[in-house]
This record gives C-alpha cells, structure tokens and sequence, in this order.
C-alpha cells in the first residue's frame, strides 16, 4: 500500500510539472507562480481536504479566470484576489454550498468525465503535431508502456516505468525531442511568504472581488465533481463540505506565498488514483514534496524528461477518464433519450468552452427542463358526474375556505346532481399551468367536488390555478367544494390563496 502511494505521487509530481508551467503561460505569469501553487494546494488538501487521494494544483479553469486580472492589474492583484477567493470558498463550505452536489444527476456526470476525456486528450495533439520526427518513436513506446504494462503487471505504475526507460534513451541518443525545459525555466529557490503590494481600499476591493468570486465558485465546481469521480471508482465516500472550505484554506495558503492557487485537478488525480492506484492522503501530500524537490533541486534533470512520454501519459488517462459503457450503441439503445441528450449538453458546452463548471450548470438546467417536462404531463384530471333526483337551479355560486372547508352556496337544491375531478401527481408550476383547462365549467351541475387526496400542492403557481378554478366556477353560479387536501397543502393554500391576484 505505501509503495503504491510513493510511486503514485512521484508520477504525479512529474507529470504536474508542464501543466503547471502551461498553466502559468495562460494566466501571464512566471513558470514559478503555477508550480509552487501546485506543491502548496496538494500538500495543504492532504492535511485539511476532505477527498484523500484527490490532487488539488493549479488548474486551467481557474488560470483562464485569473489572465484578464494580470494582464489589467498585474501578479500582486492575482495574489490578493486568490487569498479572496480562497476566503470565499471557506464562507461557502460554512453556509453548506457542498449540498448542491445532490441537485447533479447521473447524467451530468457522465457528461463530465466525458468531457474531461475530451479536454484532456486534445492538448496532447499539440505534443504531436509539427515536431522533429524522433517524437513519434518515444511517444509510441511510451503508449506501448502505458498501455500495455498494466496487462502484465501492476507493480509498478506505468506511467513511472514510461518516464524512467525513455527520458536516459533520449539523453544517451541525443534525440531532438521537446523536452520539459521547453516549457519554461523552473525555480531554483523555495516559496517564501509574501505580502501582497495592493492598495487596501475599497477600490481594490472592487476590483478583485468579480475575479475571486468566479475563482472560487468555478474551483468549488471542479473540486466536487472531481471528488464524487474518485468516490465512484474507489467506493469511498468524501466529506464534500470539508472538501469545499479545504479549498478555501489552500487558496489562502498558496496566496501568502505569491501563487496562482487553484482546485481539484482531475487529470493528476486520475493519475493517482486510477493509474497508480493510490487511496490516501499520503500520496497528495507528497506529491507535493515531490513536486517541490523535483523543481528546486533536480530542476535539469526533470528538464531532460521527454514532453512525448509525458504526453503520451496524458493520452493514457484521458482513455481511461472517458465512460466508454455510456456511447456504447447497446447502452444508448436502452437510455432514455433525455438522458442522452443532458450528457451531450454538458460534454459539448465543456468542450467548447474549456470550462468545466459552465458544462455541468448547462447539464443541470438541460436535466431540470428535461424533469420539468416529464413531470408536467405526469398529473391527470378524471372526472365523474353522479346523476340525481334534483335539477340545477340559479344562484349565488360557492367556494371553499382556504383551509379546505366547504362554503355552503344558495339557490342549489341539495339533490343536485354532483361532479367529481379527481385530480393526481405533484403540483408545481409546470404541471399546474394547463390545469384551469381541465374543467368543464359550462357543463358541469350546480356542485362540483375537486378531489385532491392523490396530489400535492408544492408552490404558489399552483394555489393561483386553483383560485382561477374556482373563481371560474363562482362566475357560473356553481358550488365548488375542495377535498382531500393534505396538510402541508392545506396549510399553503391558506396562506397563499386570495392573496396571488
């Protein structure tokens, strides 16, 4: 077990290495600004996150957030608006923002590995595509590697064994190869804390706050999906409001020490857990160690590491991350069409905007249109007329009390003959929009009984339908009698009723 967590954060600490010094070039800061958030985010989530095994690091959702501050303001504008928004997150995980995380169907989060799939293959073609021939060799050994170790053995993750055979080939040879160095220079002193060179003022406070809000909603997003991700494929359950003020702590963190912060990064985590099978909070912390002696100290030989081999990792976990049982033609056959559809929605919405939490909110509200829909043709009107001896006559009309109580009308023999709506399902403001339709207002007796023992009431939008109801009725000289209202309806219904027009 504590082999598989070493191994594990050693392949992640490397394989962190060029995404944190991309994600720097996109936020428009030094290669030392993402790689130092990266070893501070992971090393503080091991100690107060609330997912073990999960990596938080830099990311590229928060780094697009964070470029147009730089580019305005500058990096000390960056550092402050990251400890705001790191003090966001722990006022969001107190009111219990974590919750939201039951409001995400099965769908949603379909599409969200499917589409973390996608994004995290599609930067790897950039490794591929117009270099020095000598990248396809190592990269074909390296997926040869990746993909085909595990079938033999699980020993040794990998990923590790595909760093470690190519990058001394490419160096004896003297391959022309993309290596890390490329990617920017890495640091050779520790993180030291800073303080950040803003004005304190309102006016600054103005100024950030917009970025640090988005950061820390969008970082929050991630973290949680990420977090249910890894609760899905270790069968282990997450505190998900720890996870989400966890956050908050390694944004503060990682802003005293003059970094970018970030989130739950699903590409090293995946890594981590499924790659190297790692299940604890030891291989997040030292992957951040690892990280860390990596850049500082063994800064030229992490250099030499080829970027195909790293690439060709990256290949091997976007395999992996993408649900290939949910595009299967068998299990589209059988999958409800609307749950297809919100799973195309996010993966598309993701793809095309790189965002990640902008995918699962536009998955959401497919789903919640989706359920709306369904639900609103669920509730049905029968209705049934009871012959008598008596025959209609004129007068005032009736209605019931909000409570349910019957207001007795005049000018109505008792024997008139009697009309019943039975009215079932849940009542809310998409299934109770048609319902004043449902009723035959000229037709009916002189006493009609609207019989609601098998509904339920939910909002206002319903008491208003009821209302028109019987107000329509009242206008026909009828007498309307509600019955079998349960409590919480009764109780809505007295509130509300008379009151919505």
């Amino acid at each position: 077990m504590l082999k598989a967590e070493v191994l594990g954060a050693l392949v992640v600490g490397l394989a962190l290495i060029p995404e944190a010094i991309a994600f720097s070039v996109i936020a428009g800061v030094d290669p030392q600004v993402g790689l130092f958030a990266a070893a501070l985010m992971a090393m503080t989530l091991a100690l107060v996150g609330g997912r073990p095994a999960m990596i938080s690091a830099a990311t590229g959702a928060t780094a697009l957030v964070m470029a147009p501050l730089v580019a305005s303001h500058g990096v000390n504008y960056l550092i402050a608006a990251v400890i705001l928004a790191g003090v966001f997150q722990i006022l969001l995980g107190a009111v219990g923002f974590a919750r939201i995380m039951r409001f995400v169907p099965r769908s949603v989060m379909v599409g969200f590995v499917n589409a973390l799939g996608i994004l995290l293959f599609i930067p790897q073609l950039e490794e591929l595509i117009d270099v020095p021939w000598a990248v396809y060799p190592v990269a074909a050994v390296a997926l040869l590697i990746v993909f085909g170790l595990p079938r033999l053995t699980t020993a040794v993750p990998a990923p590790l064994v595909a760093i470690l055979v190519l990058t001394p080939v490419v160096v004896l040879l003297g391959l022309n190869v993309p290596t890390v160095s490329d990617k920017g220079k890495l640091p050779d002193s520790w993180p030291q804390l800073i303080v950040p060179d803003v004005p304190y003022t309102l006016e600054t406070l103005q100024i950030i706050a917009p970025f640090a809000l988005t950061m820390a909603v969008v970082g929050i997003m991630e973290s949680l999906m990420t977090a249910k991700l890894v609760d899905d494929i270790t069968d282990t359950p997450s505190n998900k409001t720890r996870e989400t003020w966890g956050q908050g702590v390694g944004n503060v963190v990682s802003g005293m020490f003059g970094t970018m912060g970030g989130c739950g990064m699903i590409g090293q985590t995946m890594i981590n857990v499924k790659a190297s099978g790692a299940r604890t909070r030891i291989s997040t912390f030292m992957s951040g160690v690892f990280l860390l002696l990596l850049v500082v100290l063994l800064g030229e030989i992490v250099g030499t590491i080829p970027m195909a081999a790293l690439a060709a990792i990256m290949i091997f976990v976007a395999w992996a991350t993408f649900d290939w049982h949910s595009i299967r033609p068998s299990t589209l056959r059988r999958m409800p069409l609307s749950e297809t559809v919100v799973m195309l929605v996010t993966v598309a919405v993701t793809v095309a905007t790189h965002n990640l939490a902008l995918g699962v909110g536009a998955g959401v509200l497919a789903a919640m249109i989706g359920f709306a829909r369904r639900v609103a043709h669920v509730v049905t009107v029968e209705r049934t007329v009871e012959s008598s001896t008596g025959s209609r006559g004129g007068g005032a009309a009736a209605t019931s009390n909000p409570d349910g109580s019957d207001i007795p009308a005049s000018g109505h023999s008792a024997d008139d003959a009697v009309a019943t709506y039975r009215v079932r399902g849940e009542l809310f403001f998409a299934s109770s929009n048609d319902l004043y339709t449902q009723f035959r207002y000229a037709e009916d007796p002189a006493t009609v009984v609207i019989d609601f023992s098998e509904s339920h009431i939910w909002d206002a939008s319903t008491v208003a339908a009821v209302d028109a109801v019987t107000d329509k009725y009242r206008a026909h000289g009828t007498t309307v009698k509600i019955r079998g209202l349960n409590l919480p309806s009764r109780r809505m219904r007295a509130r509300l009723s008379g009151t919505l027009q």
